[in-house]
């Protein structure tokens, strides 16, 4: 397929650095990614599962280890990805602690959640890509169409209805939320700092199908509009629009993606 819109969706030769690509969104991410031409540089915590993900995501995608939460090695993650990779275009903040963490101190309540919790949380949500954009941020200005995509979350924008986990294991800790709203926060930050060279945009999902108790899935399917979560693919269009050159004109944006979750 070619033709003038076509040929701008496309990423043939640029390198895109995806965080949490072990995770179920970072695959599908590093898979789009590729099939849209780019090379990818897949990155996540643990070495097995790295590497995993990176051969699933076939010959394009390259496995880097890092631990997000360990001070230097975000700032250290593009800088291994140019030697490797020879250039960076995109980069994709996607790794995160996540609502359904066994972490001691997360998901249970208000009362007892931890600050030594809350500190792990900003640190892998927010203050990683705050480094890895800072460190980052030179290299994309060179390669001339240099653009950043965070992964927030609804309830970085909203507060959560807590009566959609009652009677099931999963949570919603203030970290996460906190750690959300002051990513977006950074976007816009980032966007009118970094502008004109680099773009800065987020995409905020909804729920996202992960066979979650019967419970929580169908109170949240009932008051979204589209009447179901949402998919890996529904975040995936959103994240590679924002990252290539149809959004051109687009920076400091946050995409919501929630099936109309926070329209009411």
């Amino acid at each position: 397929m070619s033709g003038r819109y076509a040929d701008r969706l496309r990423l043939d030769g640029r390198v895109v650095l995806v965080t949490g690509g072990a995770g179920h969104l970072g695959r599908a991410l590093a898979a789009a990614f590729v099939d849209l031409g780019a090379r990818v540089a897949l990155a996540d915590r643990e070495p097995a599962a790295t590497e995993e993900a990176a051969a699933r995501c076939g010959a394009a995608c390259s496995p880097f280890v890092v631990d997000l939460s360990v001070d230097g090695e975000p700032a250290g993650l593009p800088g291994r990805v140019l030697a490797e990779l020879g250039g960076l275009d995109i980069v994709v903040n996607n790794a995160a602690y996540v609502g359904a963490s066994d972490l001691v101190g997360w998901a249970v309540p208000f009362a007892e959640q931890s600050v030594e919790t809350w500190r792990a949380a900003l640190e892998v949500n927010l203050t990683a890509a705050f480094a890895i954009t800072q460190a980052a941020a030179p290299m994309l200005a060179a390669a001339g169409h240099g653009s950043v995509v965070n992964v927030a979350s609804i309830y970085g924008i909203v507060g959560p209805d807590h009566g959609l986990y009652e009677g099931t294991s999963m949570g919603n800790p203030a970290a996460y939320a906190a750690s959300k709203g002051g990513l977006i926060q950074l976007t816009r930050w980032l966007a009118t700092s970094l502008a004109p060279d680099v773009r800065v945009n987020a995409v905020t999902p909804g729920g996202i199908e992960r066979g979650q108790p019967s419970r929580f899935a169908e109170r949240y399917v009932a008051r979204t509009p589209l009447a179901r979560m949402a998919t890996e693919d529904d975040i995936v269009g959103a994240v590679t629009w924002l990252a290539g050159d149809l959004s051109a004109y687009v920076t400091g944006h946050n995409l919501v993606v929630d099936g109309g979750w926070t329209a009411w």
